[in-house]
């Protein structure tokens, strides 16, 4: 087996910041070693720099709901007009809670501060499922995932920061309503459906943990 490259492995030639707003781009001149040895050629590649963010899916073991929200993406708005999605896709998406994290802050408590902002719950505890990058290709931003244990008898209303131009709906599913969310295509973004698929195969699991410490 090829032994794996690392960090060190990389060479940068030059980084810059061609642009800085809302978000941030930065283009790298680097180099790389190569699998077979020796050093790739020099390349340029622009990198989007939005940060890093927590992604929180709430569920409520007691009642067995799952706490989804929905808001406008500009993003999906400027995807969907590329022609490969359908005519009636909409660019207000159904969601987990998510939110970025600031410096100095922690994850965790990135997690539970923004569940209560757009959902209007309180999470009594988390469980950490994954830390991925969504796009590794072409941005910096990981994301931390959680299952946030909630009690959501009466979820609803709009919720978030009007400051900030959130405009978030609040919802409650049962876990079969969910996934038949995903299985339509209605879900769009990776960490709803990480976390749905993640719950579809670890729903008992999580809930006798929960119930169990309860009881």
């Amino acid at each position: 087996m090829t032994p794996t490259l690392k960090a060190g492995d990389v060479e940068i030639v030059e980084k810059t910041t061609p642009f800085e707003g809302h978000f941030r781009i930065d283009r790298y001149r680097l180099r790389h070693r190569l699998f077979e040895g020796g050093w790739s050629c020099e390349m340029t590649r622009e990198i989007f720099e939005r940060g890093h963010a927590v992604a929180v899916l709430p569920y409520d073991p007691d009642r067995d709901r799952v706490v989804l929200i929905e808001q406008f993406r500009v993003g999906a708005h400027a995807a969907f007009a590329s022609g490969w999605f359908a005519n009636d896709a909409s660019p207000w998406m159904i969601e987990s809670v998510a939110g970025i994290i600031e410096k100095g802050e922690d994850p965790e408590d990135v997690a539970r501060r923004e569940v209560r902002e757009e959902t209007g719950c309180t999470v009594s505890d988390l469980l950490p499922l994954f830390h991925y990058l969504p796009s590794p290709g072409g941005s910096s931003e990981s994301v931390f995932l959680f299952c946030g244990r909630v009690d959501a008898p009466a979820v609803g209303g709009i919720h978030g920061i009007s400051d900030e131009g959130e405009d978030i709906r609040a919802f409650r599913v049962s876990p079969e309503e969910a996934f038949a969310l995903l299985d339509r295509g209605r879900i769009a973004n990776a960490m709803t459906i990480i976390g749905l698929q993640w719950l579809r195969a670890n729903r008992g699991h999580v809930r006798k943990r929960w119930l169990g410490k309860r009881a």
